[in-house]
């Protein structure tokens, strides 16, 4: 019996998910084992399978590492979704939570949580994160969308731009003038290593569900990336569904950026590179692009702590070495498109 070439490329971009969950699982394993006090894999699997409160190595690896690199891995994935999302319901190639000023709404209430409310507790410093990324979000669209000839990629890429540009000195302002700014860095800088286990019971289920509702509609986010036309011909409701994704890729990027900062790029480089791997069906796509999500910001992660130890460098810096010539490189390649 003959297999269909859908059918093939489905079993060849499982095999392809496979080898990168494998990669993924490898490298968090070498992640955890390397930092101040370096440990082997076997007590890292030990501790991981076999917990014992009272060896000091497994405290080590069960309190500090084993979250932060969960950490890394989880919003990785978030922000690599949020990416693929964005690119897919825009249409644009330069689509990222970044970029287009998502990220800084966020980072701009949770200056202003710092000002006013700095006793806030998490689970609301989360909420009033992913509020800011709703609201940049709305403002980015309706002021890309207001000119003359409607939203196109180029309007909505330079609106994104100046909002984030002037959330991001408005934050700047607040911290200079509430001596914020050593509580700001970390946001600005971007890190898991306050990433802890009470964070992590919220994060993961908000993204993982965010993810699953990703999965679920991207088929009719691959239609929409074909063309108006094409998708409305097919029956896909465009409106639905653009709200919908940008609704998820707000709380991917709104929940990550609670946790771990402003991190660029990671949801512009990501789904190209998926891209590039199981070519243009978002079925494929936006699950691939989690995964390397998670194996970018953890590999970020591991190589911010062994460039200078036991300092660490800034996870942004890491992934920005990456995501600027990643970003010249399509604006150059896009321009005439844009």
């Amino acid at each position: 019996m003959k297999l269909s070439r859908a059918n093939m490329n489905g079993l060849t971009n499982g095999g392809i998910g496979l080898l990168t969950i494998i990669a993924l699982l490898f490298i968090m394993f070498i992640a955890i084992s390397y930092g101040a006090k370096d440990l082997t894999l076997s007590t890292v699997w030990s501790a991981v399978f076999h917990y014992n409160p009272e060896l000091t190595t497994h405290q080590i690896i069960h309190e500090l590492r084993l979250p932060r690199v969960l950490g890394a891995a989880i919003i990785g994935a978030g922000f690599a979704v949020a990416g693929a999302l964005m690119q897919g319901i825009t249409r644009n190639p330069l689509a990222d939570s970044g970029i287009l000023g998502i990220n800084a709404g966020a980072t701009f209430m949770v200056a202003l949580s710092f000002a006013f409310f700095p006793d806030m507790p998490y689970s609301m410093l989360m909420l009033v994160s992913f509020l800011g990324a709703v609201l940049s979000t709305a403002f980015i669209f309706l002021l890309g969308a207001s000119t003359p000839g409607g939203l196109t990629p180029l309007r909505l890429t330079l609106a994104g731009s100046v909002v984030a540009a002037l959330l991001h000195s408005l934050s700047s302002g607040i911290a200079i003038y509430y001596n914020l700014n050593q509580d700001l860095a970390f946001w600005y800088a971007g890190g898991v290593a306050g990433v802890k286990w009470q964070h992590l019971k919220l994060l993961v289920p908000m993204i993982l569900l965010a993810i699953v509702g990703a999965v679920l509609i991207s088929r009719s986010v691959s239609l929409i990336s074909l063309g108006e036309e094409v998708s409305v011909g097919l029956g896909v409701k465009t409106k639905r569904i653009r709200l919908l994704g940008i609704l998820l890729a707000v709380i991917l990027a709104g929940v990550g950026v609670s946790a771990v900062g402003s991190i660029g790029f990671v949801g512009l480089v990501i789904p190209h590179i998926a891209r590039r791997i199981v070519g243009v069906d978002y079925r494929y796509i936006i699950p691939l692009s989690g995964l390397l999500g998670a194996v970018l910001l953890v590999l970020a992660d591991l190589g911010a702590r062994m460039v200078h130890p036991p300092k660490e460098l800034a996870i942004s810096l890491m992934v920005a070495l990456v995501g600027v010539p990643f970003f010249l490189y399509l604006a150059r390649k896009e321009r005439r498109g844009l």
